[in-house]
């Protein structure tokens, strides 16, 4: 028989002002905390002191500003028109360090240019640019003058005469990457450029750090407008590197927590409502969820130093279980029954759930990788702290607005559900043949961090293709040298230049940018220097040179003028290329951190990485981090040491269940249950063909939370009807909650929420149909135990 409640209209104060202050307590805390959206904030940082290091400046330095950038979808001639706009609209862009597309943009900047061509007999990396004896200068003069003669050295004849042995130009092309492409109508084309889709290339490099989200939006913002810009028609922009990257999977991550936030709390408001038929019920159950979520962000701030947008999406999805509790206390409650007869019924099982949802969420906690330790931590102290206010806050709350269920008493048609008991053992049935799928399908296992990439495997190709061909640096290889100042790294930097040149002779390589490449150190621009003739013996071999060639003998006079200053000048420092787009290249490259400096090596088109990690294993003082083996050897520690702690927490778990229940047939009663959901669903997950990961394994925790509070309110002593059903409705309630809360996460755009949610939903089903059928008792039974 039904019993229907109407509530009284009258606003509760107390509940009123209390909701208030949780709602004002959680924005404050929202608005103070910030939540990161990069995938930075959500990764390892190194097994070691030096690969920390490395990551760290492989996020914010140079690698992390590289774009690859390709025009397609229109003929060859359009594209090269494309390209060309592309590169004038951005090259004055304060945003853009460097725009390449075939032509060497930073020397189109005058000072440079001027500040390169002063110095380049100190740069000039061929000895012959700097060979000054009458028989090379012969051979110089002479192909200088044939130059002069055609139709390539139209307005260069001073240049050309005043640099007769080519050190500028030999400066300035030792400055442009390594490109692997076709030249084709005056611009980079990639290698198969004569197929079907031909495809222009550039190379940018942002002013803004790979992290840096609002400016690497920026950047490619303008990127787009200036391309719309041009009437591309047909053409189309394809955008690539680690900060497109970053951008794409902030945006979306961005849009996943805006999207869970609403839906969450619209689809448990609409629940709660039609289970309830009062707002105020749902006022009363916010508090613990606002104060939760507070809570739950502060805590995860002081330990981690930041709250990652996956971990604050994640807290927007607790909502469904988080409220749990409140809904146990509420849903249990007779009107006008006392608060402490409704906690003495639930109060030892609410207890039991908590304890073992926080031992089962220990793995997720511990694992060692930071943002799966935020996910554990918020959702442990969210849990903590719902089930805190419900014991400590609620009942005075819902005392005093006499909150409790719109139905009560026993009802027909769950009398008829409970005698489906009888059919229990089809659980053991479905958990054998998920056995027998698991021994005939095993799991696969993916312990790596890239099936975590929120980039798709055809994005991910098509990004090592272009930067493959441009020859832009490969952001899964870094090495690093260090110094007491810049000098020192630059020197260690020329010492291991035979050593990478046995690498590209190789194949292993195709090249590397370091900063010495850029600016030689001081040393060694001295050596070049000190080969310069004086000025008596530099006439001489002139004259000498210039004998049987059509040159006046004044025409070179500005080269010897040249060569002259340069053997009086100081060698070129990195304070000179201050405010350069030479010196913005050189910054990541060379730097000090903490009073030690260091220099940034990074390899071009690596073929042979394993030959690239023995060629420097033995190098004393340099650093070399592959972040594929580095992030995948800590994504497979971490996965062992998430497994073993989730066996340690089942057997706490277990012990907790033992001392708290002290029966040891409900114990087992509930143990079975939750592992025969679990059982279950790995047998699912084998027969899909579903490649467990990390995340899963954390889920999985997470599901065994929730199945042992399912399984704890089912197996209690349950002494009437009414009770038996208010307990039924009320689990039946939390579980919608959950299933719709957490299949969100199944809908999300990235990879770790998804597979949170495809995992936990349902999960959480079947953790309600085992707990129902393998730890509710019948009734007979029950009144027999209660006698």
């Amino acid at each position: 028989m039904l019993r229907r409640v109407t509530f009284r209209t009258a606003a509760p104060w107390r509940l009123a002002l209390t909701l208030l202050a949780s709602a004002l307590f959680a924005a404050v805390v929202c608005m103070l905390v910030p939540v990161r959206t990069d995938m930075a904030g959500f990764l390892p940082q190194g097994q070691d002191a030096g690969a920390r290091f490395l990551l760290r400046e492989m996020q914010q330095g140079m690698a992390g500003t590289v774009i690859t950038l390709g025009i397609d979808g229109a003929d060859e001639a359009d594209l090269a028109r494309l390209s060309f706009g592309l590169r004038d609209a951005l090259a004055h862009d304060a945003r853009f360090v460097a725009v390449l597309d075939g032509a060497f943009a930073p020397a189109e900047s005058e000072a440079l240019r001027n500040l390169l061509f002063d110095h380049r007999y100190a740069l000039a990396t061929d000895d012959a640019t700097r060979d000054f004896s009458p028989a090379a200068l012969k051979q110089d003069l002479s192909r200088t003058i044939d130059t002069l003669g055609s139709n390539a050295a139209t307005g260069m004849g001073d240049l050309l005469l005043r640099d007769p042995t080519g050190a500028f130009i030999q400066t300035v092309m030792a400055l442009q990457p390594d490109v692997h492409v076709a030249l084709h109508h005056g611009v980079w084309f990639a290698s198969d450029h004569r197929a079907a889709e031909p495809r222009a290339l550039l190379l940018i490099r942002t002013r803004a750090g790979g992290l840096d989200i609002p400016g690497q939006a920026s950047a490619q913002s303008a990127i787009r407008a200036a391309f719309a810009r041009l009437n591309p028609g047909s053409a189309h922009l394809v955008l690539s590197g680690p900060g497109v990257f970053a951008v794409a999977s902030a945006t979306a991550m961005r849009a996943d927590i805006d999207m869970m936030a609403v839906f969450s709390l619209l689809i448990v408001a609409t629940i709660l409502i039609w289970r309830f038929r009062s707002l105020w019920v749902l006022a009363a159950i916010g508090v613990p969820f606002l104060l939760s979520l507070g809570v739950a962000m502060i805590v995860v701030r002081l330990v981690f130093g930041s709250v990652h947008g996956i971990a604050f999406g994640f807290g927007m999805t607790m909502l469904g279980v988080s409220l749990d509790y409140p809904v146990l206390l509420i849903g249990h409650r007779d009107r006008g029954e006392g608060p402490e007869a409704t906690l003495h019924r639930i109060r030892r099982s609410l207890r039991l759930g908590v304890a073992t949802a926080v031992l089962g969420l220990t793995g997720m906690i511990f694992c060692g990788l930071p943002g799966l330790g935020q996910l554990g931590l918020f959702a442990a102290t969210g849990l903590v702290t719902a089930a805190a206010v419900t014991l400590l806050v609620m009942p005075g709350l819902i005392v005093s607005a006499d909150l409790a269920p719109c139905i009560s008493g026993p009802s027909r048609v769950l009398r008829k559900v409970e005698g489906w008991r009888r059919w229990r053992m089809l659980c053991l049935l479905s958990a054998a043949l998920a056995l027998g799928a698991l021994a005939l399908h095993p799991l696969q296992i993916d312990a790596t961090l890239s099936a975590l990439s929120p980039i798709p495997a055809s994005q991910r190709a098509l990004d090592a293709t272009m930067r493959r061909e441009l020859g832009a640096p490969d952001p899964s290889l870094m090495l690093a040298v260090s110094g007491a100042d810049a000098q020192a790294v630059l020197q260690r930097e020329e010492a291991l230049a035979p050593l990478i040149a046995r690498l590209r002779a190789q194949g292993a390589i195709a090249g590397i940018q370091d900063a010495a490449r850029l600016l030689p150190s001081r040393a060694l621009q001295e050596r070049r220097l000190e080969k310069l003739p004086d000025v008596v013996t530099l006439r001489k071999a002139v004259t000498n040179a210039r004998a049987g060639l059509p040159l006046r003998e004044a025409a070179l006079d500005g080269f010897m003028a040249d060569v002259a200053a340069a053997r009086a000048m100081p060698p070129l420092m990195p304070a000179d290329l201050v405010n350069t787009p030479l010196g913005t290249a050189l910054g990541p490259l060379l730097f000090e951190r903490s009073g030690r400096w260091w220099g940034v090596i990074l390899p071009e088109g690596v073929r042979d990485p394993l030959a690239l990690s023995r060629a420097f294993a033995g190098q004393d003082g340099v650093l070399l981090l592959d972040i594929h083996s580095e992030m995948d050897g800590l994504a497979a520690r971490y996965m062992g040491r998430t497994l073993r702690l989730m066996v340690l927490g089942a057997v706490l778990a277990v012990v907790v269940l033992a001392l708290g229940l002290r029966d040891w047939l409900r114990v087992a009663r509930v143990i079975a249950a939750v592992g025969g959901a679990v059982v279950t669903l790995l047998g699912l997950f084998a027969l899909a063909g579903v490649r467990v990961t990390l995340v899963h394994c954390v889920a999985l925790q997470f599901v065994v939370g929730v199945g042992l509070d399912y399984a704890l309110f089912f197996a209690r002593p349950q002494l009437d009807d009414a009770e038996r059903a208010r307990t039924m409705r009320t689990l039946l309630t939390c579980n919608a909650m959950t299933v719709l809360t957490f299949g969100l996460l199944g809908l999300c755009h990235t990879v770790i929420l998804r597979h949170i949610g495809t995992t936990v939903a349902p999960g959480v089903i079947l953790a309600m149909i085992f707990g129902f059928l393998l730890a509710g008792q019948r009734r007979e039974t029950e009144r027999t135990y209660a006698s």
